[in-house]
């Protein structure tokens, strides 16, 4: 249990970034990590960047993350992933959606960030949301897909991942969400 974990989630509003954090930051303390978590989302309901910091393990003083320490840096924007890079290094694993949003006062979408990326990051996923959306049916699931995948990587079970969710999402959509996030895992 030594080893601390610095995980960065990065999107704009309405992607689930804070849910994501809030569920990721709940099963670390369920699994007996000592956990420290970090948000900012001031403009996000209007297309604005929002991004947590989650670190656990062991001890953990700060929420924030060293520039280079992040271990998994996930984006729920493809361009919010270069706005963030500081915080990654060559060995980070990164998943990075091909969700597109130009931003305000823009007129074209920038070229070539998935080719960049792919050149710096041995461990790079790219996730193609068109596909995933069609396959959990709507894209508000999609926050919970990537928390499957990232699951594979971190030190604890579906059991606390699930009971994470359970307390964090509506309890309507709980089956639905449960459902993605296995789909997430395979």
């Amino acid at each position: 249990m030594s080893k601390i974990w610095n995980i960065l989630l990065v999107g704009v509003g309405g992607q689930g970034i804070v849910l994501s954090s809030d569920i990721l930051s709940a099963a670390a303390l369920a699994a007996g990590f000592d956990v420290k978590k970090s948000e900012i989302h001031g403009m996000s309901q209007r297309g604005g960047s929002v991004f947590s910091h989650v670190r656990f393990g062991e001890r953990i003083y700060s929420p924030l993350l060293s520039e280079g320490s992040a271990d998994i840096l996930i984006s729920m924007e493809e361009m919010e992933s270069l706005r963030w890079l500081r915080f990654a290094r060559p060995d980070t694993r990164m998943f990075v959606s091909r969700t597109r949003i130009l931003p305000a006062m823009t007129e074209k979408y920038p070229e070539g960030i998935e080719e960049w990326l792919k050149k710096r990051f041995k461990d790079l996923t790219m996730i193609d949301t068109e596909e995933m959306i069609k396959k959990i049916e709507s894209p508000k699931y999609l926050n919970t897909l990537v928390l499957g995948l990232i699951a594979e990587f971190l030190p604890f079970d579906d059991r606390v991942w699930e009971s994470a969710i359970g307390r964090f999402v509506p309890e309507k959509t709980l089956p639905k969400n449960l459902e993605v996030f296995r789909m997430g895992r395979v």
